[in-house]
């Protein structure tokens, strides 16, 4: 990979989301779509103007290489090639990027041209974390590895960020792989914990044990689910996934600062094993910050990021809406709870879920909502019945 922008970190971002009906904010699933027509919505989206697609990959049974994919269930053949693919939602994945601001802005674009290119076949994209009404999923076995195929059918309800860096060279070949591991499984779900966001499951509020949980994507995937995956072969991007999905791009900026913190501190001293780590996560899931130890954890990372991240070029201030989420212990977890209580359904909560708010745009989850419902009611307007589908 070749790094000309001077400090040599590079950026992207794989992005997942719902589909609803456009009309009726319905949440929609595999029984609901096929492979063929989503896709053909996808490769109908202009790339004019856009930056050279660097870093992506052409993933069967997509036949188009572009920054939108369809996420799902592969379907295999007899020799576990995939064949077709049941949609659980898109994806968003952006070229490769030499800033985070880059980046964001590119998500941004990314998202208005899809929006509107599925609301004229009858679709719209929502940011949720975890399917809000299904709750189980089973495929025909589409790996070879049985434990690969039991994780194929969990994140058939679950939809998140990954986020990837990429770091120079030198410092690439500084990285004890063992040690980053033990790191992200000690600081990585109290981190994860800032950002939870899916308290809603099977069609309601997720309760578990006589309280309300957090989040039932983190509870569903922290068994299965790897909170980092190295890819050397492509540059060595390195890939954060437990963070959950969000409708703030300052979320996704501040995704990316804690992940540089962590991969350019070398004073944060915590390790844990990757039992450690998925038991902090399902206590994450239920118990949000209140988790033992996860408020320590956090603040420390938050902390040393105010002195490390500055040395490398990186500014920290933005953060501060996450200090701000340990101090209240008020998670978007409970926006979205609280959202559903004032709605009483489902796709009243999807409605307000429908769009991705600016830079700097504030923590009001009111000027999330007021934003989204004019965006709604643009598109609405030009949408076209006869392009319904």
């Amino acid at each position: 990979m070749t790094r000309e922008n001077g400090r040599g970190f590079y950026f992207g971002l794989e992005a997942e989301f719902l589909l609803v009906d456009a009309e009726t904010f319905l949440p929609l699933w595999h029984r609901d779509l096929t492979f063929r027509e989503v896709n053909d919505v996808l490769e109908s989206i202009p790339l004019d103007g856009l930056p050279a697609l660097d870093g992506l990959e052409l993933e069967p049974p997509h036949r188009k290489l572009m920054p939108y994919v369809v996420e799902g269930y592969h379907v295999p053949d007899p020799d576990y090639n995939p064949i077709d693919l049941l949609p659980k939602g898109v994806e968003i994945r952006t070229p490769l990027c030499t800033s985070i601001e880059e980046c964001l802005g590119l998500l941004r674009a990314l998202f208005e041209r899809m929006q509107s290119s599925l609301v004229r076949h009858g679709y719209r994209a929502a940011v949720i974390s975890h399917h809000p009404t299904e709750t189980h999923f089973e495929g025909p076995q589409n790996k070879r590895r049985y434990d690969f195929w039991q994780w194929a059918m969990q994140v058939m309800l679950t939809y998140g960020p990954d986020v990837n860096v990429s770091l120079p060279p030198e410092l690439t070949a500084r990285l004890d792989d063992r040690d980053l591991h033990a790191k992200v499984n000690y600081y990585a779900p109290a981190l994860t914990a800032l950002t939870l966001a899916s308290p809603l499951y099977g069609g309601g509020l997720w309760e578990i044990r006589g309280r309300v949980g957090k989040s039932m994507r983190t509870y569903r995937r922290s068994t299965y689910g790897r909170a980092l995956e190295e890819h050397p072969e492509e540059g060595g991007r390195l890939e954060l996934k437990p963070f959950e999905m969000s409708w703030r791009l300052d979320d996704f900026r501040n995704d990316f600062l804690l992940w540089l913190e962590l991969l350019l501190d070398e004073g944060l001293r915590g390790r844990a094993s990757d039992q450690t780590r998925i038991y902090d996560l399902g206590q994450v899931a239920r118990f949000g910050l209140a988790a033992e130890t996860v408020r320590e954890r956090a603040a420390a990372v938050l902390d040393r990021a105010e002195a490390v991240l500055p040395r490398w070029g990186f500014d920290p201030t933005p953060l501060a809406s996450f200090r701000r989420r340990l101090e209240t212990g008020r998670l978007p977890a409970d926006e979205i709870a609280d959202l559903f209580a004032r709605e009483g359904s489902i796709p009243g909560v999807l409605r307000h879920l429908a769009d991705l708010v600016p830079l700097g745009a504030g923590e009001a989850f009111g000027e999330a909502i007021a934003r989204v419902d004019q965006l709604a009611h643009s598109l609405d307007h030009s949408h076209d019945p006869a392009g319904h589908a």
